[in-house]
């Protein structure tokens, strides 16, 4: 028989695929399929498809919340949709017996950018074996810059008008040139002799801090890459001059501020309007269509406007701007909605659910809203009171000791996967891989909050849930360690805490990386410490 070089090249293609089938397999990394290579035949491979739907949920989370108050919003927007009610706080004796019942469902916020949502189990109660609080906690800050208080910069150079702005947390910076940025934050403005508090959001490339050109540098420069952040890290609005704004001719020789001015610029004097930059009056005015002078004061952030968006070829991770730690905020939001949206879970339920999403981790949380201040006890003093104000089973001043004996706060915030180029920065038998499961983060100094005792709560309820077992993370000896709200939660209130978090990549980048399976993994580990930490820590000997 007498073979063409064409049937040759058709039968060697086809032994060519062959071996590569026998040689490729699929890893599943704890419910997450990933793609690999190997010398042992697997399984046939699959896909990620099944974690998709929940990381494009996660996703839209992430965009809409370029800053606190916005996570806030957008934490609150599912909460109402889920049928929480909203409480208020500064009410004389709310919370109280007659808002919160048994199988209620509630939040409030503090400062627009701490929230507090809670479900109260219908068996709930303060006396004999009575409940504790469920706590999982997470926070709405990320680094950013921020617009300072008085926005003007001062003398213009180049003729480009660029607004002050500051360093909030410790962001890697040199990630945030040449980024397309955005505007949000909150706008307080005069209504008549009332003042409200407006979230304005300005996803549009308004603001750019732009490299210096290479050939501007000197070696030295370039390798260094050191930034000044006063006078490196100020994003220019626009052109200073009128002719480039308007189109009106002007002297180009004239450079005073009234150059720059917008023609319905203020020149109202009042100790603030004339320290802020009028195009970034005029651009808030207008995006909020409200008067220029109306606005009093403002608290903006700088955020990149580019997207969430999948990565990787088989779509294995998330890259978005804020996971650390917008990705907690949402899990533990979505955990407390799926397990009190689940037939009897109320019904049965002795405990209190909570969800606390603090501002300010990033600098140290000692603030009204952080998780260093009074904002945890407060609510699990008030909330227990209220429901035991009834009948007063408990004595008031016992009441909070009792409670917070049977609480437990589960502290989630991001982890740090092994990087593959910097393997070496890893302590060589605790690498957290990505797609691998929920990461429990330890150090024998107390830079984080977990202990034997604790950590077993979370490994029992993964193992009786049917979960993945979580991983483990410590720093080298010769590396310093990182904190996190767990240890500060402990102190201010006395509860048992843990720290917690999905692995990721390029932490404090203005853009990070983690995996699709990680929110999967999260969400179910959420909702099983909901479901099963009652029964978890009967079980464990005191």
């Amino acid at each position: 028989m007498k073979v063409s070089r064409r049937h040759l090249f058709d039968w060697s293609l086809l032994f060519l695929l062959w071996k590569v089938l026998i040689f490729c397999r699929t890893d599943q990394y704890h419910g997450c399929h990933c793609y690999a290579l190997s010398a042992v035949p697997l399984p046939p491979m699959t896909t990620t498809a099944e974690h998709l739907p929940l990381a494009r949920q996660a996703m839209e989370y992430f965009d809409r919340s370029t800053d606190p108050f916005h996570a806030v919003q957008t934490s609150i927007d599912l909460l109402k949709q889920a049928g929480f009610q909203e409480l208020d706080e500064t009410s004389h004796g709310a919370p109280s017996s007659n808002l919160i019942l048994p199988g209620g469902k509630y939040f409030y916020t503090r400062n627009k950018s701490t929230l507090v949502a809670f479900a109260v189990g219908e068996q709930f109660t303060t006396t004999g074996g009575g409940g504790g609080f469920k706590i999982i906690g997470g926070h709405t800050d990320s680094p950013n810059l921020r617009v300072k208080p008085r926005s003007k910069r001062g003398a213009k150079s180049a003729k480009s008008i660029q607004i002050g702005a500051e360093c909030y947390g410790g962001g890697l910076w040199h990630t945030w040139f040449d980024r397309d940025l955005g505007l949000s934050g909150r706008v307080f403005v005069r209504n008549n002799e009332r003042i409200e508090q407006r979230l304005v959001q300005i996803p549009r490339a308004v603001l750019r801090i732009p490299n210096l050109a290479i050939h501007l540098q000197t070696a030295d420069e370039r390798k260094a890459f050191k930034i000044n952040q006063e006078d490196h890290l100020s994003p220019i609005l626009a052109m200073a001059a009128q002719k480039a704004l308007t189109g009106d001719v002007t002297d180009d020789d004239k450079e005073t501020d009234d150059d720059a001015k917008p023609e319905n610029a203020t020149s109202k004097v009042d100790g603030w309007t004339e320290h802020q930059e009028p195009l970034l009056l005029q651009l808030l005015a207008t995006e909020m269509n409200v008067p220029l002078d109306d606005i009093v004061d403002f608290e903006l952030n700088l955020f990149d406007i580019q997207m969430s968006s999948l990565g990787g070829v088989h779509s294995e991770f998330v890259h978005s701007a804020r996971l650390d730690n917008l990705a907690s905020c949402f899990l533990a939001i979505r955990a407390l909605i799926d397990c009190v949206g689940q037939e009897e879970y109320l019904q049965k339920e002795r405990d209190i659910s909570m969800v606390v999403l603090y501002d300010h981790e990033e600098v140290g949380s000692s603030s009204a809203v952080g998780a260093a201040g009074p904002i945890t006890k407060e609510a699990v003093k008030r909330i227990s009171a209220a429901l035991n104000a009834k009948d007063q089973y408990v004595a008031s001043y016992d009441l909070y000791e009792s409670t917070i004996r049977k609480s437990f706060i589960l502290s989630s915030d991001q982890a740090h996967a092994l990087h593959p180029n910097y393997a070496s920065k890893h302590e060589k038998n605790h690498q957290p891989q990505m797609n691998a499961g929920m990461v429990i983060k330890r150090n024998s100094n107390q830079r984080y909050a977990t202990n034997g005792a604790t950590g077993v709560v979370i490994r029992e309820i993964a193992r009786r849930a049917g979960l993945p077992p979580v991983q483990e993370f410590i720093v080298r000896q010769d590396c310093g360690c990182g904190s996190t709200i767990g240890p500060l939660l402990s102190t201010a209130t006395g509860i048992r805490a843990i720290d917690l978090g999905c692995p990721q990549l390029s932490m404090h980048s203005i853009r990070e990386t983690m995996g699709v399976c990680d929110l999967t993994n999260g969400l179910k580990l959420f909702k099983a410490f909901f479901v099963h930490f009652r029964s978890v820590d009967d079980s464990l000997e005191q």
